[in-house]
């Protein structure tokens, strides 16, 4: 709230707004009263940058000493927080300040603005999680969870439904998994966390302006995917993708702009965009990262995407192409190998399965991909006979597999 001087008032909480964590607590987090003499959003900055402490003395085992007096301090302080974020949405200097200090509190957490938003939500989740709060405290979670202060009795808590959505959606479809394996389709799992993957950074660019946002969004969703394994992260980032470009063909096939809201699915329609080329960045900016995406995923799936995405088209024919320029032909074997078998390329049936993957895409991918080989294949002499030429050989197959079909 704000005061005749329209300065940030801090909520009177008990004992002066102290949080009586145990003594051994405040190792982790200090008190967040603010010091004497600050002004009103000196104070709500210096805050705001406990938030990381908060969250992480709320994961570790130094709550097995919280009561329900301090269970709900940390809570009313969670609300708190989740005020300023409503309170401040819509003005972007003291968001933005906000942003920074929150960032500046613990930069691995991967905190912004929106997470303010969130608060009660985060902080109720690392508690519910945590196995060494108390009975008595985890009582009162729960019933705050359910019935907030203030809030009218009914059967639709606010906060708890939205904990259970996002928790069952990653937990409820984990199903045992075998030994590690290429991916085929697109999983269950992995569905779901590209759609919670999806939200998120739908959630982040509602609340983002456009200029000076887009990098912060993209260290966030760098520091989200590195948290998974490479593997993993390629499978969620594909999918994430995939289910974008559904949900546009879904739109245009229901004649999306004819109606009323046809302003706010031109937004959403923008707004995926925004999200897709996030994506699309965090893959090309490394290209190691993308060599690895492309050598994990299957061909299929690759000439899926870069069917959708022209960003990706003409990157995967370039490093197929290097792949290409590496194998040297073995007249004792008779074919195509690779000049160096610890390097991490392709092989002769690998590379010839990804372009003729390419070429059973759309006309415009197969053009392309033909026009590459043509290419090459004039570069490299032109041959018109197998064993001489890398890309005379991988056109003769490739048209012949396209005759075949």
């Amino acid at each position: 709230t704000l005061d005749s001087d329209n300065r940030v008032k801090i909520p009177s909480l008990p004992r002066s707004g102290w949080l009586l964590f145990p003594r051994e607590a405040g190792l982790l987090l200090k008190s967040m009263a603010p010091r004497p003499g600050l002004s009103g959003m000196e104070a709500v900055l210096e805050q705001v940058e406990q938030l990381p402490a908060l969250l992480a003395v709320s994961r570790s085992a130094l709550v097995r000493d919280w009561d329900p007096l301090t269970l709900d301090r940390a809570l009313e302080w969670a609300r708190y927080f989740q005020h300023l974020h409503d309170r401040f949405r819509t003005r972007p200097r003291l968001r933005d300040a906000l942003g920074r200090r929150l960032r500046r509190g613990r930069p691995s957490l991967l905190l912004s603005f929106p997470g303010l938003g969130r608060c009660p939500q985060l902080v109720g989740l690392a508690l519910l999680e945590n196995r060494a709060l108390p009975p008595a405290a985890c009582r009162r979670l729960i019933h705050g969870l359910l019935q907030p202060p203030g809030a009218e009795p009914g059967p639709e808590p606010c906060s708890l439904p939205l904990l259970a959505r996002r928790k069952a959606a990653s937990r409820l479809l984990a199903l045992p998994r075998g030994p590690p394996r290429a991916p085929v389709g697109m999983e269950p799992q992995v569905q779901a966390e590209a759609q919670l993957l999806l939200n998120r950074l739908r959630e982040e660019g509602q609340e983002a302006e456009p200029s000076g946002e887009a990098a912060g969004r993209l260290r966030w969703l760098s520091g989200v995917l590195d948290q998974l394994s490479q593997p993993r992260a390629f499978e969620v980032v594909a999918a994430a993708l995939l289910l974008l470009r559904q949900g546009s063909c879904a739109e245009q096939a229901g004649g999306g702009g004819r109606d009323r809201n046809s302003l706010d699915g031109n937004q959403a329609s923008a707004a995926d965009e925004c999200v897709a080329g996030l994506l699309l960045s965090w893959l090309l900016e490394n290209p190691e990262r993308f060599s690895a995406f492309c050598r994990f995923l299957p061909g299929s799936l690759l000439a899926s995407l870069a069917g959708h995405y022209s960003q990706l088209g003409r990157p995967y024919l370039d490093l197929l192409t290097g792949w290409g320029s590496h194998l040297l032909y073995d007249p004792l074997q008779g074919r195509w190998v690779k000049s160096c078998l610890d390097k991490a390329e392709l092989s002769w049936e690998e590379l010839r399965e990804r372009f003729s993957s390419l070429c059973e895409g759309s006309a415009l991918l197969r053009g392309q991909t033909q026009a590459a080989l043509k290419l090459l294949k004039a570069r490299d002499g032109d041959f018109q006979v197998y064993g001489l030429s890398v890309w005379t050989d991988l056109l003769m197959e490739v048209e012949e597999y396209l005759r075949k079909e």
